[in-house]
């Protein structure tokens, strides 16, 4: 395709523009994808600072951390033992304290590029590692594959193996998990990148990329003499750095790739909708941004800059090599794309080039906008991001992303921990968005602190301790609903419902039920935009999170909250649910009926009634989809309470019925059990 002829670089230019703005509206703005992408990271910094040696950690990866909220995406994390390390020379040895760190030996002597034999060298306390060991020429290494297999469903129950990852579904995600071993140094075989590095990315970012190293994921060489055995070197974190490095439109094209990869690519036909997957497109970006094929990447060049990405993917698909940007001496497309499946989608790709930019119209999401261009060539179009989005849209991100950072920990040294830890932060250089992401996480923390402090001082069975403690959670729950959402107000409704202060708790759930009910309120990313931006418009974030926003309640399981709802969290803490989250309008009218059995059963009837309505009649505005099962278990547990066994057994069943995503089923089972019982009495 020649875009320099007359008027075909204008018209390709103004095309451009158009995608640019479609691509804002899809994969987000610049601002927008700065949010995500900062809330992935305060939450690890914070989580990372407050665990152990010996603990394991974990580090979001993928499309997900780099900011995409494609439909479909999974979400990628990597979990690793922090006590292991991997060294690649002996004399690395000499960096770490062999009294509490497990060495292992990276011995790529025999290995394709990109992939290693681990020799463990001092022994695993992990079960898991010394179960994966084997023998060989009188050595133990670790068994990749039976690693594997042993960690598959560590965090997602019920995973299933997929590449080095064990991959799960709860709610509407898909989770690709993978357990892997961590090394602080730069791999020998990545060593010619650095060379590379003249035009991109920026000496401190490749600086910053080799000094924290990189990590080996449990899969080995198709084709190795050791395939079992093997491990892939994984440069997640690297890749992160990477894109995080682009600007939006170098960052925009790379969506497009993924886009055209789903959206047409991958509708060719079944023959080949599997050879390539986004990784291919990550790399794709990754050679053709450092190549500096296109010296000038801007809304009006964005088309440009994905033709050049989208012939060297051809020539790649033509030649049977796609080299790995760290290593290109491992080909990732090796026992992929070759023979027979290789020429069929070299030459579906070939007539997809030969349309030149007419091959986008297959793109359902894009279609429509380029047509407009087409058929509008005068249309004006503005590629400027801050008319592109209203402010409440920013909102919506933010508060909407804030929620998914909470604290890691139930016990009161963990928390403790925590709270040390942000309030250093505090006086770091911090964002704007990291602030409120700050300030959500310590709400979060003053909360559970306050429910595990009174819990241990009533084991101690002292009176003294025990009023000093619960002044301190008061005031700490009082604190967290001031700067918290309004929604959190209802965590001092539980204490008090805990402590037996129902009275107490029933004016704070009146007080709550006039916040909920303002007309402006934001609840899950559902807001009336012009009433909250006439309310609050152009007031500070935290203004915002206090006056106007409301999320669900959360109830980490180790945690006792409410009595009532032990069996189902000790259910989710079954299934490696730390969490239980409840809608805030169910848990108001729950706390309202358990408050009000103790002083007017009129009014205890009457909040039950409301609870019902709400559960039965709400279309997913109220009580989302996804938390369902916990609404209908609610329902059920105050029916029972109340005597009405058959209503309840018919909202235990309901319950089951929904999608999974608490993971309560073995006590809504444990509870339809028990009923059966009593009914046969």
């Amino acid at each position: 395709m020649d875009f320099f002829r007359p008027g075909i670089y204008e018209a390709m230019q103004h095309m451009s523009e158009s995608v640019f703005v479609v691509l804002c509206q899809i994969v987000g703005t610049s601002q927008q994808v700065a949010i995500r992408r900062e809330a992935m990271d305060i939450g690890e910094m914070v989580n990372k600072q407050v665990k152990s040696n010996d603990e394991v950690f974990e580090m979001m990866s993928g499309s997900f951390k780099e900011g995409f909220r494609l439909m479909g995406s999974d979400v990628d994390i990597m979990f690793w033992p922090n006590d292991h390390r991997v060294i690649m020379d002996m004399s690395q040895s000499e960096y770490y304290n062999t009294a509490n760190t497990i060495l292992i030996f990276s011995d790529s002597s025999e290995s394709p590029p990109g992939f290693t034999l681990l020799l463990l060298l001092t022994p695993s306390r992990y079960r898991e590692v010394r179960s994966a060991c084997v023998r060989m020429n009188d050595r133990v290494y670790i068994s990749s594959s039976t690693f594997r297999q042993l960690t598959c469903s560590a965090i997602v129950r019920n995973s299933t193996e997929h590449g080095p990852c064990g991959s799960g579904v709860r709610g509407r995600a898909e989770y690709d998990t993978a357990w892997c071993f961590v090394i602080d140094f730069w791999p020998h075989t990545a060593s010619s990148w650095q060379d590379r590095c003249h035009s991109w990315p920026d000496p401190e970012v490749v600086n910053d990329i080799v000094r924290n190293g990189c990590h080996f994921v449990a899969i080995g060489h198709p084709l190795g003499p050791h395939e079992h055995e093997e491990w892939r070197i994984s440069f997640s974190q690297a890749e992160y750095k990477l894109v995080h490095s682009m600007n939006h439109c170098q960052f925009l094209t790379y969506g497009l790739l993924k886009i055209f990869l789903k959206e047409v690519i991958n509708l060719q036909s079944e023959e080949t909708n599997k050879l390539l997957c986004s990784y291919h497109m990550k790399t794709t970006a990754f050679w053709v941004i450092q190549q500096s094929t296109l010296t000038h990447w801007c809304p009006q060049n964005l088309l440009a800059g994905f033709w050049v990405c989208f012939k060297l993917l051809l020539k790649w698909v033509y030649e049977g090599y796609c080299p790995n940007f760290f290593i290109p001496q491992n080909n990732l497309f090796l026992t992929k794309v070759y023979g027979s499946a290789q020429n069929r989608l070299f030459l579906q790709l070939h007539e997809l080039y030969k349309k030149g930019l007419a091959c986008l119209l297959q793109s359902s999401s894009i279609r429509s906008y380029i047509i407009d261009v087409l058929y509008n060539p005068r249309l004006s179009i503005c590629t400027d991001e801050s008319i592109m989005r209203r402010e409440v849209d920013y909102d919506v991100e933010l508060f909407g992303e804030s929620s998914k950072v909470g604290a890691t920990t139930g016990d009161l040294f963990g928390l403790s921990k925590t709270m040390l830890i942000i309030d250093q932060l505090i006086y770091s250089p911090l964002t704007y968005y990291q602030i409120v992401l700050l300030q959500k996480l310590t709400v979060s923390n003053l909360q559970r602190i306050a429910f595990v402090l009174h819990t241990m001082c009533i084991y101690t069975g002292f009176n003294k301790q025990m009023y000093i403690a619960d002044r301190i959670s008061c005031h700490m729950l009082k604190l967290a609903a001031k700067f918290g959402f309004v929604s959190d107000i209802l965590y001092i409704a539980m204490y008090y419902f805990k402590t037996l202060r129902y009275r107490e708790a029933l004016c704070v759930i009146e007080m709550t039920k006039v916040k909920l009910a303002q007309p402006y309120l934001m609840y899950n990313g559902h807001v009336d935009r012009e009433r909250y931006t006439e309310a609050v418009g152009g007031r500070s974030w935290s203004t915002k999170m206090r006056q106007a926003v409301a999320m669900g309640i959360e109830l980490e399981n180790r945690i006792c909250y409410i009595s009532e709802l032990i069996p189902e969290q000790q259910s989710a803490l079954q299934n490696k649910v730390p969490i239980l989250d409840i809608p805030v309008f169910v848990m108001l009218h729950f706390l309202e009926f358990l408050c009000y059995r103790h002083i007017d059963t009129t009014l205890s009837q009457a909040a039950l009634d409301e609870l019902q309505v709400l559960v039965h009649h709400d279309q997913g505005l109220y009580v989302p989809d996804i938390q369902r099962d916990i609404s209908c278990e609610i329902l059920g547990i105050c029916q029972q309470i109340t005597g009405n066994l058959q209503d309840a057994l018919y909202s235990y069943q309901q319950s089951l019925t929904q999608y999974p995503y608490n993971q309560i089923q073995t006590a809504t089972q444990r509870r339809i059990h028990d009923l059966i019982g009593i009914t046969l009495h």
